[in-house]
C-alpha cells in the first residue's frame, strides 16, 4: 500500500488539458446491482474523451460481488478489482479505491445505483472549468422513509453547526470528482476514524456543487440501518468538533451552580422553620440527576479517549486480499 509523502503545499497547479479519469465504486453484498451499474457507466464513461480507469472495490463482500465484477465487460476501459481482506467500512473502501487511482481526476460513486452515473458529465464540466472537489448535492431523495430524510437533515445542520471553520455541504453523499492534487491532499489524511464527507470538505481547495436528484436504490437492501446510521453520526460529530466536550463542561458547571443554590436554600430553610425528616424524593431526583450527568460526560469522555486509543495503535488502515486488472484497454495492449 503506497502512502503519498509529499507536502501539500507541494502540490503542482491543476491543468484543465488532463486526459484520464478514474472511478472508484466500494461495494459490499452489491452483486444483484454490477451488471445494471456497470452498463450505465460504461454508456456514460466511453462517451467521454478520456482514458477511463474504473476501480470496483469490494469491502469484504459475503456475496459474489467479486466474482461479478471479473465477469464484466471492460469495452476498451482499464477494469480492476481492489478486494480487501475483509469488510473495513464504506469509508476505508473509498480510502483503498482512491489510493489505487491513477487519473488526473477521481470520481467516487456508490453501487447501489442512487446516485446516476449519467451525473458525471456534469461533475466533469465542473472540474474543467477550474473546481478541484464537485460534489453532487441531493435536492429530492427519492426512495426514501420520512424519517429517514428528517434524520438526514437533522443531522447535516448538527454537523454544520458544530463543525467551525470545515463546511460540510448539506445533502451531499461520498458523489463527487476529487482532481489529483485534492486526492493526494485527501491521502495525506491517515486517520483510522474517517468521516469522508468531512474529509473532502477539510482539505479545502476550489468546490462546486452539482445539483440532482437521487433515485432509490435498484436491487438489494441498504446497509444503513438507523443503529449504524446513528455510529455514523456520532463518527462525524466527534471526528469533526470537540463540541459535545465542551457542553459536557456547560452541563456539569450549570448542574454545580443548581446544586449549590439548592444546597444554599435548604440550609436557609433549616435555620428558619428547622429540618424534619422530609425530603427523601427530592433528594432522589437530585442524586439521580446528577447522577445520570455525571455518566452521560463518561460516556462522551469515553468516545473520544477510544478514538484517541485507535488512532494510537498506529494499525493500517486495510489489507488488500487481491489486485487484479480484470482488462486493460485497446491503447493499453
Amino acid at each position: 500500500m503506497d502512502i503519498p509523502t509529499s507536502s501539500v503545499n507541494s502540490f503542482p497547479e491543476e491543468s484543465t488539458d488532463s486526459n484520464t479519469l478514474s472511478v472508484v465504486v466500494p461495494c459490499y453484498n452489491e452483486s444483484e446491482n454490477l451488471q445494471s451499474l456497470h452498463a450505465r457507466l460504461l454508456t456514460v464513461l466511453t462517451a467521454l474523451p478520456f482514458h477511463i480507469e474504473l476501480i470496483y472495490v469490494d469491502d469484504g463482500s459475503k456475496d459474489d460481488t467479486a466474482d461479478q465484477v471479473r465477469m464484466l465487460n471492460s469495452s476498451g476501459i482499464v477494469l480492476r478489482l481492489i478486494a480487501l481482506s475483509r469488510n473495513f467500512g464504506k469509508e476505508i473502501a473509498m480510502t483503498a479505491g482512491l489510493e489505487h487511482t491513477t487519473g488526473d481526476a477521481a470520481i467516487v460513486i456508490d453501487a447501489d445505483l442512487q446516485d446516476p452515473p449519467e451525473v458525471i458529465p456534469l461533475l466533469i464540466a465542473e472540474w474543467q472549468a477550474g473546481f478541484d472537489v464537485v460534489y453532487a448535492q441531493r435536492t429530492i431523495r427519492h426512495g426514501e422513509t420520512w424519517l429517514k430524510t428528517l434524520t438526514a437533515r437533522a443531522f447535516y445542520r448538527v454537523i454544520r453547526a458544530i463543525s467551525g471553520s470545515v463546511d460540510i455541504p448539506k445533502n451531499t453523499g461520498d458523489f463527487r470528482l476529487l482532481s489529483r492534487r485534492a486526492v493526494d491532499a485527501l491521502l495525506l489524511l491517515r486517520e483510522r476514524h474517517r468521516f469522508m464527507k468531512g474529509l473532502f470538505s477539510w482539505i479545502g481547495f476550489p468546490q462546486k456543487a452539482v445539483n440532482y436528484e437521487r433515485d432509490p436504490r435498484y436491487a438489494g437492501t441498504s446497509k444503513w440501518n438507523y443503529w449504524a446510521l446513528w455510529n455514523f453520526s456520532l463518527e462525524g460529530i466527534t471526528s469533526f468538533s470537540t463540541a459535545p466536550l465542551r457542553l459536557a463542561t456547560y452541563v456539569g458547571a450549570c448542574s454545580a451552580v443548581l446544586a449549590f443554590g439548592y444546597g444554599v436554600y435548604i440550609a436557609f430553610k433549616a435555620m428558619l422553620f428547622g429540618d424534619p425528616v422530609q425530603g427523601y424524593p427530592s433528594l432522589m431526583v437530585v442524586i439521580t440527576f446528577l447522577g445520570g450527568v455525571q455518566l452521560v460526560t463518561m460516556g462522551i469522555i469515553g468516545e473520544y479517549l477510544g478514538r484517541t486509543f485507535n488512532e494510537a495503535k498506529q494499525r493500517p488502515l486495510y489489507f488488500v486480499q487481491e489486485n487484479s486488472v480484470i482488462s486493460q484497454s485497446a491503447d493499453d495492449d
